[in-house]
């Protein structure tokens, strides 16, 4: 498996169910905006892309241990690009180390938060079934 390459799929495949499948989302009629409706649609589509990414990261390859390498990196480029995204916003936003320094811990409840588990389900779990199917 092309370590490289899993990770830039991961990135722009991170990119683009944040922003695209966020708005598809937030344009859906589906009640009260943030709802429970609203966050399971967002899921089963981020799933669907999810897979989507998974089929071209994996493309000539497959199997069961390729897609769940490929979602456990998926998983961890998008838990990191969170990181990035709030430091750099931080520092946007105040300019300042010491802001910085105290906003930083607050990134360990958000670790434990049972939106990560949902990111987890949704990059592992379309994963390792397109591999699976792919290695068949």
């Amino acid at each position: 498996m092309r370590i490289e390459r899993s990770i830039l799929v991961a990135f722009i495949g991170n990119y683009l169910i944040n922003n695209i499948v966020g708005a598809v989302v937030a344009l859906l009629p589906l009640g009260t905006p943030g709802g429970t409706t609203q966050y399971v649609v967002y899921i089963v589509l981020a799933a669907l892309m999810a897979g989507v990414f998974t089929w071209w990261a994996l493309k000539g390859m497959g199997g069961l241990k390729a897609g769940a390498i490929f979602g456990g990196i998926a998983f961890l480029v998008a838990v990191c690009t969170a990181l990035v995204s709030g430091i750099a916003g931080v520092l946007t936003q105040t300019g300042s180390l010491s802001q910085l320094v105290t906003v930083l811990p607050n990134f360990g409840p958000f670790l434990f938060n049972w939106s990560t588990l949902a990111l987890l389900g949704y990059w592992v779990i379309p994963a390792v079934v397109v591999g699976f199917l792919m290695g068949r």
